[in-house]
């Protein structure tokens, strides 16, 4: 196997030069590169990468922490992630943590080993005081979730203003009765404040709401599933239900039909992100700009790493808009 000495030997130049060469290190002769490159050809020399990072101190590494990877929504992040990270030469990791607190914890580990260059979180399960001290170690973006008290590049979508516009849609088609579904609000802001918007909404419209029309912890098409059961028990359910997500929409419509009720007429539902999913199941959304979020958060990672400077908060606040289809 060629070594470097070998590649300088042939090419009748020192050492040091031909490791410039292959760094790409400034001040080094266009008739030195072209060489280097022949002797590296014909030697069949690879160079070490994995070295040259450890020289550089860099992995070139990116983790994306997803809570599950099964949600197109985040599938869909990530993809997008990885090719615009591809471009910058960087690869990604993929840390899913289940919306476990311990897993995201475990996960932490990788920037302060030196595994990875940076960590872009899509998801909080921890509060952000147990995250901060990971700083010293690298650079961390969030995107989708969001917090006040992070001072790190974050992208994010007002979800007041989702839950609003996707409830104020179903009362200006008139049901009155509305519900609202979704994941754990005690410990996602994205889920908190998507309900402050519809409850803005229904007391802006005059509504009366029900304890039993808020049902929780609904994350996929399982949970829609499961979520129409416990509905169609009540004496008097919703006309109308808010939902968090396109899978949960897609599990009502899927449960209600089956049972024989009409959608919209018996039941309208809406769901959230505009997945592909949802043009599929005709649902009407609220539709979340899924590759900029991913083009903007992997455009600030790279920029901090490259920087080598502890990143500042910096907000990007993407737009979100409604797409009516036949479920409501």
């Amino acid at each position: 196997m060629a070594t470097i000495q070998d590649v300088a030997k042939l090419a009748g130049l020192s050492r040091t030069t031909v490791s410039r060469v292959i760094n790409q290190h400034p001040y080094v002769t266009e008739e030195k590169k072209r060489l280097v490159s022949k002797a590296m050809e014909e030697l069949n020399y690879v160079p070490n990468s994995s070295a040259r990072r450890l020289r550089r101190q860099q992995t070139e590494t990116i983790a994306v922490y997803v809570p599950r990877i099964t949600n197109p929504f985040f599938s869909h992040l990530v993809e997008v992630m990885e090719k615009e990270a591809g471009k910058k030469g960087y690869q990604l990791i993929l840390c899913q943590t289940r919306y476990k607190k311990e897993q995201e914890r475990n996960f932490l580990e990788l920037l302060k080993t030196k595994q990875v260059d940076g960590l872009i979180l899509t998801s909080i399960e921890n509060d952000w005081g147990q995250i901060e001290p990971y700083l010293s170690y690298g650079p961390i973006v969030v995107c989708n979730e969001y917090t006040d008290t992070a001072e790190v590049p974050i992208v994010f979508l007002n979800q007041i203003e989702g839950g609003y516009i996707g409830t104020k849609h179903l009362i200006d088609k008139g049901y009155t009765k509305l519900g609202f579904c979704s994941g754990d609000h005690k410990s996602s802001r994205v889920a908190y404040d998507r309900k402050v918007g519809f409850l803005k909404a229904v007391e802006e419209a005059g509504l009366l709401m029900k304890d039993e029309w808020f049902f929780r912890n609904a994350y996929s098409v399982q949970d829609g599933l499961n979520t129409f059961k416990a509905l169609e028990k009540l004496d008097d359910p919703p006309q109308a239900l808010f939902t968090g997500s396109d899978e949960v929409a897609a599990g009502l419509v899927k449960a209600a039909k089956d049972a024989g009720w009409r959608v919209p007429e018996d039941l309208a539902i809406i769901g959230f992100d505009n997945q592909p999913l949802a043009e599929l199941m005709e649902l009407t959304t609220v539709e979340q700009p899924i590759e900029t979020i991913a083009r903007n958060a992997m455009e600030l990672m790279i920029e901090s790493i490259q920087s080598k400077r502890r990143p500042v908060r910096k907000e990007v606040i993407l737009p979100l808009r409604l797409i009516e289809r036949t479920s409501t």
